[in-house]
């Protein structure tokens, strides 16, 4: 029996002690009548019990925090448990690359709030199971509970209710202290919700109007919303969970003004990819990908920022994937940290970006849709994608998901023996494009873009399954530049030149070196060390030290340097193209960006601009980062991680907020040829072409 095929009825009434973590629940679960003898899994210590119907139930095995028990039926079909005691399990920390971590629970009952999901075992899980539900709960005074689906809650008298009877991957409850805001709109049928933990209806205004608009748009793009409402729910740590028909984020990041575009679309996807159409794990994770691709990218698209999106996947892959750490999307399951999702987020989007690519926008749309209706509450893959695009397709699209989507590695690309020549109607271009990487060709379709003195750009797509492909174009007009996928439209590695170093190429290394000022005053010494060791928690490669015990930087690893006062800053300013360093007349540096946004001079203040700067010296990155104020200082540690795209950054004030921002520009890169003047050709090189 498939896990689509297998759904669980639950009545759920539950009761919730947050402030002893205990739970009391009774679950009359309807059950198929197809088997007589199940297995479920229960947190441990929760001591179930059968109240009606006839059955056994034996324990199996513990495993960790969970308990596994054999149901065993003498009448196929409905039965009563009841059960009772504690959850409460700490937050734990999972690093994912240098300065970034998360925090994550296997389930908690606390003052604070309440976390639980399956993983938990609050409910009697039957493992490859959906399950669909009628929850009824009591809390203290003041409390609220939310689950997905369509309810109700009632702080006042401490009740919730809850039911979702679509087939549901699991059963979350989530329960706090909560300061309810709900809103409509004629364009959407389900109800835009906001819980947050203080009253603040000015924020609550703005989620309740973005998640009108995202439902609007994506039930047009995709097929109708498939729940009763959209809630965003304010959690007690930070986090950036969607389940079906809310998300759970962090309070620092809700209040984030860039989440509104970011983030949050992304979470309401979900409930399309993840939570409407269900992920079949054993065939990979397709809706990230397609998440990312929809959410984060598009709206970066729709915005005229398109090659800047692409761009920065392509580079994540780059900074994050090393090598023996790549494998193909059919094994992406989840995030584990920077490199995974470089893969399953970054690589799928580009691999739908050039399906997108490859049967044009209405076709693209048109499978979405077609997959979305034929998939909908069930489990579904790869395979369910690519039967959605080759039926409004018409094509066979094996050879390209065989590429892209069971292949690991990324194709390199180089551009050779290029030359020009003029004839009778004009000129022609000719050349060869290889595929440099150790993997056999992949299948590409590269736009070649060729610059002409008349200021035209002419754009060609070369087929390319080969080793070696030759090309040769006819122009009209003399060309005066080549270039390679310029707009990064194929997902490969970056070429020399595409690749303008960041702070990811900090973040993204397992090994490094930070250096910290000796001559700093206390107060700000004692803060970039402790900077540098909440970096360095989980990552044993990177190695702390005082600037003054390195005599010379060195040249084979990363190096941070901190501090306005580290002994290294006239080597890291030394020849710098894109900033300056200069003193003043009390010697206080001053710091000048030369590549600033519009081609503009950026002049910033040292007494309160805490500056970010990254250069390469000898073939690897090294960044710089300053401040004169202490208490910016654990902000700065929190914040630079998610700035990794990044080439210099300024903030302001203790709290660090963001004023300045960008990416050095990049020069002509190793796919770019400027042809000399073409030599006039033959009469009978003319008369043969």
């Amino acid at each position: 029996m498939l896990a689509s095929e297998l759904l669980i009825r639950h009545h759920l009434e539950v009761r919730l002690d947050p402030e002893q973590g205990l739970i009391e629940v009774r679950d009359r679960m309807r059950l198929p009548a197809s088997k007589s003898q199940w297995s479920l899994i229960l947190h441990t210590g929760l001591d179930p019990k059968i109240i009606d119907g006839e059955a056994t139930l034996t324990r199996v095995s513990g495993f960790g925090h969970l308990v596994e028990y054999r149901l065993s039926l003498k009448t196929p079909g409905a039965v009563t448990l009841a059960y009772g005691g504690r959850i409460r399990h700490d937050l734990e920390r999972i690093d994912e690359s240098l300065g970034r971590a998360r925090q994550w629970s296997h389930g908690t009952i606390a003052p604070d709030g309440v976390f639980l999901d399956g993983n938990s075992g609050w409910y009697p899980r039957i493992p490859e199971s959906h399950q669909a539900f009628v929850l009824d709960v009591r809390l203290p005074e003041g409390w609220s509970a939310i689950a997905q689906g369509a309810g109700t809650t009632d702080p006042a008298k401490g009740r919730s209710h809850w039911s979702e009877l679509q087939p549901q991957d699991d059963i979350y409850l989530i329960a706090g202290r909560f300061h309810a805001y709900h809103k409509r709109s004629d364009n959407v049928q389900a109800e835009a919700q906001v819980y947050l933990r203080e009253p603040d209806a000015a924020l609550a205004e703005r989620y309740l109007d973005a998640t009108l608009e995202y439902l609007a748009f994506y039930s047009d793009l995709i097929g109708p919303y498939p729940f009763a409402k959209f809630a965003l729910v304010e959690n007690f740590w930070e986090s950036g969970y969607g389940m079906p028909s809310f998300t759970l984020l962090g309070p620092q990041v809700i209040r984030l003004p860039f989440i509104l575009q970011t983030s949050y679309p992304h979470e309401i996807l979900h409930n399309w990819w993840g939570n409407g159409v269900y992920v079949d794990y054993g065939s990979g994770n397709w809706s990230e990908g397609l998440t990312n691709y929809l959410a984060d990218y598009w709206l970066m698209e729709r915005a005229g920022r398109g090659v800047e999106g692409r761009r920065d996947m392509l580079k994540s892959f780059a900074d994050y994937v090393r090598q023996g750490r790549d494998f193909p999307l059919t094994e992406f399951v989840q995030r584990h940290g920077a490199d995974t999702q470089a893969i399953g987020y970054n690589k799928g989007a580009m691999v739908f970006h050039m399906l997108r690519r490859e049967l044009g926008d209405e076709t693209f749309i048109q499978g979405l849709r077609r997959f979305y209706a034929d998939n909908r509450f069930r489990a579904a893959g790869y395979a369910d994608l690519r039967l959605a695009f080759e039926h409004v397709s018409g094509r066979d699209l094996s050879a390209f998901f065989a590429a892209w989507i069971e292949r690991a590695g990324a194709p390199s690309l180089a551009l050779d023996t290029v030359e020009t020549k003029s004839t009778a109607e004009g000129y022609r271009i000719s050349g060869r494009i290889r595929q440099t990487q150790p993997e056999p060709p992949f299948p590409l379709a590269i736009p070649v873009v060729i610059d002409l003195d008349s200021g035209e750009s002419v754009v060609e797509t070369v087929i390319s399954h080969a080793r070696e492909t030759r090309f040769d174009l006819a122009l009209r007009s003399a060309p005066v530049r080549l270039r390679l996928d310029p707009d990064f439209e194929v997902f490969r590695a970056l070429a020399a030149g595409e690749l303008p170093v960041t702070l990811s190429n900090l973040f993204g290394s397992e090994q490094g070196l930070i250096l910290i000022p000796a001559a700093a005053p206390e107060a700000l010494q004692s803060g970039y060390r402790r900077l540098a060791e909440s970096w360095r928690a989980g990552h044993p490669g990177w190695q702390i030290d005082e600037d003054q015990a390195v005599e010379r930087l060195p040249t084979d690893r990363p190096v941070w340097l901190l501090g306005w006062e580290n002994r290294h800053l006239a080597a890291f300013a030394r020849d710098a193209a894109d900033f300056a360093l200069t003193p003043d007349d009390d010697q206080a540096p001053r710091l000048t960006l030369t590549s600033a946004p519009n081609g503009m001079n950026a002049t910033l203040d040292p007494a309160t601009d805490s500056p970010v700067l990254t250069r390469r010296l000898e073939d690897r990155p090294v960044a710089w980062m300053a401040t004169h104020t202490p208490d910016a200082l654990p902000a700065l540690a929190r914040k630079l991680p998610h700035y990794g795209k990044y080439s210099y950054l300024s903030f302001s004030g203790p709290e660090a907020t963001n004023s300045l921002k960008g990416q050095w520009p990049a020069g002509d890169s190793s796919l770019t040829y400027r042809p000399s003047p073409p030599a006039q050709s033959s009469n009978e090189d003319q008369a043969t072409d």
